[in-house]
């Protein structure tokens, strides 16, 4: 590949597992920080804003402000301002995500009137039996379904978690209709973070513990993926994945070091 123009870092079972940081991670940001390598840490959360992810990560010790920081709900609400404008949109999402989707009209589970788009976010309590009925009425209805992501499953402290991947399948297959999906793995979502960076495809590394939306999605648009042995990592995944990583490295702490590997055999080719 080209040189390093650019490092897109996945958060979520890279950086940090219920937002600690994971041995090595803060030092290894550190070293691209000084290294001067454009960033953009990319994120299905759904459970916070911008700012409240920037200011967690640095409050753990990580140089990053909400600049630095493409979510899954921002990226949600510029595809329904531009494509559906006005709407109103019933939200299933576990976290306070309201700055990240301004201009969009948000109903609550207890309106009667039809909603035009359901919104799918993160799972949590509040994806009880009565909120998916309560979506599926909406889509028997009419009502177009988006979704910042299908995750099926997360890393915490307490081990793997169920996301919403799961529910939005079963709205899927009982509505008859197909969500649009604005996070990870989508197309848009990597050309959004790219923007932010200034770096074309070829010369972007994708970091990330997710074999299938982050790091083959991200080799699809013609980047660098890079897949780490944390977080939401299970050796059976990986080997049944449907394609190859371009690299494979023990956690985030290695990145600094696969880049000298690799500014080493671009300059012995130039």
């Amino acid at each position: 590949m080209q040189r390093v123009g650019a490092v897109l870092i996945d958060i979520d079972g890279v950086l940090t597992v219920s937002w600690k940081p994971l041995p090595g991670a803060v030092e290894a940001m550190k070293r691209l920080r000084e290294r001067r390598v454009p960033l953009a840490l990319v994120t299905n959360t759904t459970s916070r804003t911008r700012e409240s992810v920037a200011s967690a990560l640095a409050g753990a010790g990580f140089p990053v402000t909400a600049d630095d920081i493409v979510t899954a709900p921002a990226a949600t609400a510029a595809y329904l301002a531009a494509r559906f404008p006005g709407a109103r949109c019933l939200l299933l999402n576990s976290g306070d995500i309201a700055g990240d989707l301004e201009g969009v009209t948000v109903v609550g589970l207890e309106d009667e009137a039809p909603a035009d788009v359901v919104v799918v976010g993160g799972a949590g309590p509040e994806f009880g039996y009565a909120a998916l009925n309560r979506a599926f009425a909406h889509l028997q209805r009419g009502a177009r379904l988006v979704a910042m992501h299908r995750n099926l499953y997360w890393r915490t402290d307490a081990g793997l978690q169920l996301d919403s991947g799961a529910f939005l399948a079963g709205l899927e297959q009982a509505a008859g209709t197909e969500a649009e999906v604005l996070g990870k793995p989508s197309g848009a979502f990597f050309a959004a973070a790219l923007a932010r960076t200034g770096a074309d495809p070829a010369g972007t590394l994708m970091v990330g513990d997710d074999i299938e939306s982050d790091v083959l999605a991200a080799q699809r648009q013609g980047l660098t993926g890079v897949l780490v042995r944390t977080g939401k990592y299970r050796p059976e995944t990986h080997r049944d994945a449907s394609g190859t990583p371009d690299h494979v490295l023990d956690s985030f702490a290695d990145v600094p070091g696969l880049l000298e590997r690799l500014e080493r055999l671009e300059g012995r080719d130039g």
